[in-house]
């Protein structure tokens, strides 16, 4: 990692909901509203965002924990906007909280942990 990773550092990732993050794209067809791992997902992005620019060309961080509550409902087509916050460096390990919005409230928060990699310990394509 290069200098610079610090708590406080924050990014956010800000996206229009569509029917491949729909709850009907995980279980249940009749349900179009933003699911539960679609927010994940674009959580987790935001905190890639906010630590990609201290990272080593040979580095990448890989989720190894979340913990989110999904508070509010969101339709298709909406922007929803989520943040990190890094709040923990502990050698490779980094600690953020992040939270989801759409047009009107708050929809999610939560904590999440990622680890930094060297890409080549990673399984290649064959």
């Amino acid at each position: 990692m290069k200098d610079g990773i610090v708590e406080g550092l924050e990014g956010e990732w800000v996206i229009e909901t569509n029917r491949e993050m729909a709850a009907a794209h995980i279980a249940d067809e009749g349900i179009l509203v933003y699911s539960t791992p679609a927010m994940v997902g674009h959580m987790e992005r935001a905190c890639v965002e906010t630590v990609r620019p201290y990272l080593e060309d040979d580095e990448v961080s890989l989720g190894v924990r979340v913990e989110i509550s999904h508070i509010a409902g969101t339709g298709m087509g909406e922007t929803v906007r989520t943040s990190a916050k890094l709040i923990g460096v502990e050698g490779r390990r980094l600690s953020f909280t992040v939270e989801a919005h759409n047009e009107r409230e708050k929809i999610g928060e939560g904590r999440h942990q990622r680890v930094v990699v060297k890409r080549e310990r990673l399984p290649s394509k064959k």
